[in-house]
């Protein structure tokens, strides 16, 4: 019974994606395990780019079950929307199958998202999709279900809801709301009502779906969002997002229990970014970073804001190798690092007379950490043709291989281009096997 797990070893948008997308060329079932439309993946099929935010990257590959777990928060009139989509160029739904436990995001939350977020003096840098909201009435045990939407008496369960909904939002941020379409239980119910007849088809109990293709030993990939630095407990809270990002949301995201893990892959791109606010390390200013940003490509996929750029930070990643057990660590974008004449590996961190070789928990002490750098020669060579390790300029591997060594796993897989041939194994190894 095989199952995979793949995490970001950063803060994010390292190309799970892709990454996802070359593994389930083998894989029977894809899982989406947590975070909602506030993430995205950018897959390029040929000359044909796939921009997902909440459709597992399964449903790219004939024959293999695309699974939204319960972890998730679903927006189901965006969800439709990104159904539409894919429909309309010809991508086949069939295999769709959206967990019923799955919590809802209701338009009173990016409502919330917005007015949270701008009442902040610390702003996080929030997407604005109500993300947040819909996992703290989650918590709360206020929120509503994918199988609620399905129940005769939706309008009243709106209404309970948004009127709580009123009654803290005018408290917390001293407005009225009188007229917020928000909060209008019968215009929201007839919308989610129409959502959720788009998407009723593929709703079921997915964990039973899971449960039965562990047993029968098909290969189940567990695909995850954002980034381990972002994981509610373990990232640089509090810049991080609401859902568990690192391997235990797998678990707890998809009903899968802990054995069924054989494997689990940490993406990493050949140096950082970050979108948003929060501590950055090893953040790149002027030309540097807007050099790393262009060839890179790094515009964030569902918001398309810049993203920040800097040398790697392996202390970042390795820290996302031990509070996930990595077994491998996958590095992407190694070719957008041709050109440079030295690179910079940061292996530590110096705060006042202390050496660190882990982030600090405090935001405002890893704001003021200075990186401790390894110099690295580069390399000029167009690696984008690359099919091996051994094809790599000596200087490249060289990189990798440090990388391993102060990271503190195998690099198994490296990307050297956006297309699913730009992908590589490294050596023999057998990514399904324990």
């Amino acid at each position: 019974m095989p199952a995979v797990a793949i995490v970001g070893a950063q803060w994010g948008d390292e190309g799970k994606g892709k990454v996802t997308d070359y593994l389930t060329a083998q894989a029977d079932v894809v899982v989406r395990y947590q975070g909602g439309a506030n993430a995205g993946h950018t897959v390029w099929i040929g000359q044909e780019r796939y921009a997902l935010h909440l459709v597992p990257t399964g449903i790219l590959r004939p024959g293999c079950l695309a699974v939204i777990g319960n972890g998730t928060v679903i927006d189901p009139e965006l969800l439709a929307e990104e159904l539409d989509g894919l429909e309309a160029r010809g991508v086949d739904l069939s295999g769709l199958r959206i967990s019923d436990r799955a919590h809802v995001v209701l338009p009173v939350h990016r409502l919330q998202d917005r007015l949270e977020e701008e009442a902040r003096q610390q702003r996080i840098g929030t997407t604005g999709r109500g993300i947040g909201p819909a996992y703290v009435d989650k918590i709360a045990r206020t929120g509503l279900r994918i199988a609620d939407l399905l129940a005769s008496d939706l309008e009243e369960r709106l209404r309970v809801l948004l009127n709580r909904k009123r009654q803290q939002l005018e408290g917390a941020y001293g407005i009225r709301l009188d007229d917020a379409p928000e909060l209008d239980a019968r215009a929201v119910a007839a919308r989610l009502t129409r959502a959720i007849r788009r998407l009723s088809p593929a709703v079921t109990d997915t964990s039973a779906i899971l449960f039965q293709a562990s047993a029968q030993g098909r290969r189940i990939l567990l695909e995850g969002a954002q980034g381990s630095l972002l994981d509610v407990d373990h990232g640089t809270y509090p810049y991080v997002t609401s859902s568990s990002a690192t391997v235990g949301g797998g678990l707890t995201g998809s009903g899968l229990g802990p054995r069924a893990i054989t494997r689990v892959l940490g993406v990493a791109k050949a140096y950082t970014t970050r979108v948003g606010e929060g501590p950055f390390p090893t953040e790149l200013h002027g030309e540097q970073g807007d050099w790393l940003r262009e060839r890179g490509h790094e515009f964030g996929t569902t918001t398309g804001r810049p993203r920040r750029c800097g040398w790697l930070d392996l202390v970042a990643v390795r820290y996302a190798v031990q509070v996930n057990g990595l077994t491998d660590l996958v590095l992407t974008k190694l070719d957008a690092l041709s050109g440079l004449e030295e690179l910079q590996l940061c292996v530590g961190y110096r705060l006042g007379d202390q050496v660190l070789d882990r982030p600090p928990a405090r935001a405002d002490e890893l704001a003021q950490v200075e990186p401790i750098y390894e110099t690295l020669p580069g390399w000029s060579e167009d690696l984008s043709g690359c099919r091996s390790f051994e094809e790599l300029p000596e200087a490249a591997q060289t990189y990798v291989r440090r990388i391993e060594a102060v990271a503190g796993a195998p690099v198994s897989l490296i990307s050297v281009g956006p297309e699913r041939s730009q992908i590589f194994l490294r050596g023999t190894a057998n990514l399904w096997e324990a």
